[in-house]
This record gives C-alpha cells, structure tokens and sequence, in this order.
C-alpha cells in the first residue's frame, strides 16, 4: 500500500515548495528511485525543469518533462508533469500540484508538499488518505 508524507513547510518564500521538491527530488534519485513530480501547470513545470538544474551547487538531477519525454524513453529518472505519469513511474512521487491525483494509488511512496498558505487544504488532503487506511507521516520543514 502506498505510504503517504507530508512535509509541511514554514518557510513563507514563493519558490519554497518547488526548491523542497527539488531537494527531495534529489535525495530520492540518489537512492536509486524513479520519481514522478506532479505539478499544477506547465509554468510550474517550467520553474522546476529550471530549478533541477541550478537549485544547488553541485547537484545534478537528470530529468525530463512529460513534453519532452520520448515514448520510449525508460532510462530517465526523474518526469515533471501535470496529468496522468508515464509507463514505468510508481515509485516515488512528488505533489506540488496540490491536489490528489487520480494515479497517486500507484506509488510505493507519495509526498505531499504544502506551503504555508495551502494547509487548509492540505488538511482536506490528509482526511482523504487517512479515510481511505492510508499509512501518513508528517514532517514540519523549518525555514532555512
């Protein structure tokens, strides 16, 4: 059964949860994990397509978008998309879109990222995992 986490942020910056996904992004990728990063529009993919290449010096994220992905690519890592994930990603997915995707089911594990301003809706979020048995984890993320 997929596992479900919330990291809940504190830091108020417009750009905190997609520099936090990228972070985790980057820690999954590291343990070998295929990630899927659901976002809520193609400017948000943008940002993150852009943010993976440069939100840490030194790091290196091989990714692509759900655009620019080819049917049979099977070797790239990480997808950013908005709708439905590719063939082959149900490992690790990453919600910035801020809503419950339809495929979340799929994934061994979900991580929910919510900005200070989405929590009440988080919260709507958190009630429908937990009424459907899902196992959830919160984390409160510090400002940095």
């Amino acid at each position: 059964m997929t596992e479900v986490f919330f990291y809940i942020l504190e830091d108020t910056a417009e750009q905190a949860p997609a520099h936090f996904a990228c972070r985790l992004t980057e820690k999954a990728h590291g343990e070998g994990h295929r990630v899927f990063i659901h976002v809520a529009d193609d400017a948000q993919a943008e940002t993150l397509d852009r943010m993976l290449w440069s939100f840490r010096q030194g790091s290196f994220v091989p990714h692509a978008t759900t655009a620019d992905l080819t049917a049979d690519d099977d070797l790239t890592p990480v997808v950013i998309g908005t709708g439905e994930p590719p063939t082959g990603f149900d490992d690790v997915l990453v919600n910035i879109a801020g809503d419950v995707g339809g495929f979340f089911s799929r994934f061994a594990r979900h991580n929910e990222i919510v900005a200070p301003s989405q929590v009440a809706d988080a919260r709507q979020r958190y009630r429908f995992y937990k009424d459907r048995g899902y196992q959830l984890t919160t984390h409160k993320i510090p400002s940095r």
